[in-house]
């Protein structure tokens, strides 16, 4: 039973971390994300390769 409430702890603190960074990439102002070369349309792929990995 510990076993399973780590694992949804995990995969809630992991979907927090992905929603945060989606949302930092989609409201980046366009200036900074293109130096950055970074198309804010993809911030959903970006964050999601950042926390869940490819």
């Amino acid at each position: 039973m510990t076993q399973l409430i780590e694992r949804l702890k995990s995969a809630a603190e992991k979907h927090a971390r992905y929603a945060r960074t989606r949302d930092e990439i989609a409201r980046m102002p366009l200036d900074v994300a293109l130096d950055l070369n970074i198309y804010p349309g993809d911030a959903h792929r970006i964050a999601h390769e950042s926390v869940y990995g490819r």
